[in-house]
């Protein structure tokens, strides 16, 4: 089959690699026809190049059909039309009864100290083969693919796999009161969809902040108050000055560690490309990934006694966290993997023809898996309005 595979920073490329098979009794094997782009896959294409392994497949957002089942998943045959979650839980275990599945006892990563394992994302998840693919192997199938009607276009429920439950998780997290204000800050995919799903659920005033003029425009579109980072010298002032010198309820920081910041993380970001193996890993899980100009700016942004809500993707520890500033504020601070199937019965019934959230058209692109290296390159530099890419095998 054909896949998206990392072969090295920025060096994406589509080859052909084994088609998958059932392993396990509770696998699945779906055939693959939509997947998505996400700005998390950024961090692999740029940054996170130590902990990935030539030949991994990427990609973590998939939908299609059902081709083969193990024998012990039941409530799927072939056939089936399903959306896969882009982590990978039992559904039994203690977290898994919490409403926890990204931290799923029964796939945790405990070589690596880390949470469940995840589709196409770095060996601190496990190195699963990812789903920028024609077909996908789905462990754990008798509990994580989510079935879903036919007779209508993939967008309307691929984003089920990722966009949705994050940002959706986003505004939970963020808590805000009735009557109440909430900032965006970043409005890619998940930070659009947050605002939209914000608005949906009735916070009053909802105010994004970008420095890209589609995204901005895009939003604004939508009811929400747009603020251009490059009009404001001081983004966090200007939004407390509109909300009245306290500063929104809540603010969700949807950039992680793509954001513009310190230009000594950039360093050792450049630097660990260039040291040898178990060195460079242990450098950018603790050292050398992060940038957290927007997780500051969302400290500083948000009101006293107010929540920042972190949707955006961190990976390490550059710059140390303004302890006092938070301690002070009396902040409240939430973040996570989206839990995707704790949150699909909220949103699923939202996913019909009134399309309250925009799913329809909320991709600015369709392109075939051939033209995976164009699309990431495109993603990255935001170039002709990209927002949301959708691959198609």
């Amino acid at each position: 089959m054909k896949a998206a595979v990392w072969h090295g920073k920025r060096d994406v490329r589509v080859d052909e690699v084994p088609d998958p098979v059932v392993q396990e009794p509770t696998d699945a094997v779906i055939r693959v026809t939509s997947t998505g782009l996400c700005g998390s896959d950024l961090h692999l294409y740029e940054v996170l190049g130590p902990l990935m392994t030539p030949g991994d497949i990427l990609g973590h957002e998939p939908m299609g059909v059902v081709e083969e089942v193990g024998s012990a998943v039941t409530g799927l045959t072939p056939g089936d039309r399903v959306v896969v979650p882009f982590q990978i839980a039992c559904g039994s275990c203690f977290m898994c009864d919490r409403g926890l599945q990204t931290q799923c006892e029964t796939t945790q990563v405990r070589d690596e100290g880390m949470g469940a394992r995840l589709f196409g994302y770095t060996k601190l998840y496990g190195a699963v083969p990812g789903a920028q693919a024609e077909y996908l192997r789905v462990p754990q199938a008798h509990y994580g693919p989510v079935k879903v009607p036919d007779g209508v276009s993939d967008d309307r429920y691929l984003f089920l796999s990722d966009v949705l439950p994050t940002a959706w998780q986003a505004v939970a997290y963020a808590d805000v009161p009735e009557g109440g204000t909430l900032a965006v800050l970043g409005l890619g995919p998940i930070g659009d969809m947050a605002c939209r799903i914000a608005l949906h659920r009735g916070v009053e005033t909802v105010i994004g902040v970008d420095l890209e003029p589609a995204r901005l425009a895009r939003a604004q579109e939508r009811g929400v108050e747009v603020y251009d980072l490059r009009l404001h010298d001081d983004v966090a002032a200007a939004v407390r000055e509109r909300t009245g010198g306290r500063g929104p309820d809540a603010v969700i920081d949807a950039v992680g560690a793509e954001a513009h910041g310190s230009p000594s993380a950039k360093v050792l970001q450049a630097m660990s490309n260039m040291l040898p193996g178990r060195v460079a890993e242990r450098m950018m899980a603790k050292a050398g990934v992060d940038r957290l100009a927007a997780l500051y700016t969302a400290i500083d942004m948000v009101r006293r006694g107010g929540t920042v809500s972190v949707s955006g993707v961190y990976g390490g520890a550059a710059d140390p966290m303004p302890m006092l500033t938070m301690f002070d504020k009396q902040i409240q601070l939430r973040m996570g993997q989206a839990n995707v199937k704790h949150w699909v019965p909220d949103i699923l019934p939202l996913l019909d023809d009134r399309d309250v959230l925009g799913v329809d058209t909320f991709a600015t692109h369709h392109m075939p898996l051939e033209r995976t290296p164009e699309a990431y390159e495109m993603f990255q530099q935001k170039t002709d309005g990209a927002v949301k890419v959708v691959l198609k095998p």
